[in-house]
């Protein structure tokens, strides 16, 4: 028996992200003044949004958005800027101009790359790297003057009334790299896209989804690698859709997990499905906190979620697990039409006898070995499972290896751009995400969104 799945650095956003550290992200380390003056090329302000230019018009991206108004559009030129950047006006775009060269930069030194704590914000075409906590940062927990909530031990616990959830947000063809946390973390936000994105390097999670019900969130096309795990969705609970995404070459592809330290319990509703969950085996990469190594999808207490025509291979533990969270089993759970290969397990069922759960069926699935080995018999959707009898699956019982810091993790290539990044106008995340038809999203090829390959040298 492996371990549970990847469990629980969530000492994170917590006693880390909330402790002595988050002041010094706040204070916007490495900005200049904001404040306007002639200086500063200020635009003349009419009932239309307007387009505030970085830095031509605004010496650093703060000082931009400190002016922007809802609709405005801040247009950032090509060139490292050392600030933690703040987003407290609603339904503005930030975008850069070159997402590979418009590089918000935390030096190993910063704690949050972009904190967006507005509703109806879109982040679109630039690069945040080496930060100590997250890339970028999208979440209601915000108090009164801006800051993150939180309690006397590092975290709070939510509390509708007076943290409701940040309602509409966007982040796409974000490039997030060497992140000590998350690349793009999403905590107490609903009706928002994440897409197109590549995040490598964290620490913790490339992508994360929490502690939202009903979340209205949809994750699509993302590339995440060489991170401790490539997609965490932690008390999220549907509708969320994760389709058509890379995650590949991570310690852990994908989690769907229930936590009691956060909001929700339990997680249920998801849908994933389209995704190439890949060779998650990679050691270049930081450790996951609770040494999950080589497995693709983990489902700790997660409920009532449905995978549907994932591509999982070459996880040198297991391709799929299923497994209990303390006390909150998981139930009612539909595996269908998946493609299983060159696992060392395909599907494992590890429920704790305190927690069996019930209700998880599987059907149309191409596999080779489960654990148990009668699981496709004993756990059947209508219509039965294909079994294949192709290779034998891999076995590596090895001690997962050491990891890497996650500022040497080698940085991604040059990725694509947002089309027309330069002249489009600014949409504001509205009305999102809307309309989701998981049930056209096939089984994806093998070089689903394969990047082109990767420099050979550290980040630093």
């Amino acid at each position: 028996m492996m371990p549970l799945i990847a469990r629980r650095a969530r000492s994170r956003w917590r006693a880390a992200t909330l402790g002595g550290v988050l002041a010094a992200a706040f204070l916007c380390a490495g900005c200049s003044d904001s404040s306007t003056t002639a200086d500063d090329h200020t635009p003349a302000r009419s009932a239309r949004p307007a387009t505030i230019r970085v830095p031509a018009q605004a010496a650093t991206i703060n000082a931009a958005l400190v002016r922007a108004r809802p609709g405005d559009l801040v247009l950032v030129s090509p060139g490292v800027y050392h600030e933690s950047v703040q987003v407290r006006t609603d339904r503005v775009v930030l975008r850069g101009t070159d997402r590979n060269r418009v590089v918000i930069d935390g030096e190993g030194r910063r704690s949050n790359g972009i904190v967006v704590t507005a509703s109806g914000v879109s982040v679109e075409n630039l690069t945040v790297r080496n930060h100590l906590l997250n890339g970028v940062l999208v979440t209601g927990m915000s108090d009164a003057d801006g800051g993150l909530a939180r309690g006397s031990d590092g975290y709070q616990r939510l509390d509708p009334a007076r943290f409701p959830p940040l309602d509409g947000f966007r982040v796409r063809y974000v490039t997030a790299h060497a992140n000590g946390l998350y690349g793009i973390y999403a905590f107490n936000a609903r009706h928002g896209v994440i897409e197109r994105n590549y995040a490598s390097g964290s620490a913790d999670s490339g992508l994360y989804v929490g502690q939202c019900k009903p979340c209205h969130v949809l994750v699509q096309d993302n590339i995440a690698d060489h991170n401790a795990i490539g997609y965490e969705g932690t008390n999220a609970s549907g509708p969320v859709w994760v389709l058509r995404n890379r995650f590949t070459h991570n310690r852990v592809g994908l989690t769907v997990d229930t936590d009691y330290q956060e909001a929700f319990v339990p997680q249920s509703g998801g849908v994933v499905a389209g995704n190439l969950v890949s060779d998650n085996n990679a050691p270049d990469t930081p450790e996951q906190a609770d040494g999950g190594f080589g497995i693709g999808i983990g489902i700790a207490g997660g409920q009532h979620n449905a995978f549907l025509r994932n591509r999982v291979s070459g996880n040198s533990r297991a391709g799929i697990v299923l497994a209990s969270h303390e006390d909150v089993p998981p139930s009612g759970n539909r595996l269908e039409d998946n493609t299983l290969s060159d696992n060392a397990l395909d599907i494992t069922y590890q429920a704790s006898a305190r927690s069996p759960g019930q209700g998880n069926c599987l059907r149309g699935n191409t596999l080779h070995r489960t654990l148990p080995e009668d699981l496709p018999r004993t756990a059947p959707c209508p219509g039965g499972n294909r079994r294949s009898s192709g290779a034998a699956p891999r076995t590596r019982t090895a001690p997962p290896p050491a990891g890497i810091a996650f500022l040497d993790v080698i940085p991604p290539p040059a990725q694509p751009q947002l089309p027309r990044a330069g002249s489009a106008p600014a949409t504001p995340a509205l009305h999102l995400p809307g309309d989701v038809h998981p049930d056209r999203v096939p089984l994806p090829a093998p070089d689903l969104l394969a990047p082109r390959p990767r420099r050979g040298a550290t980040a630093r």
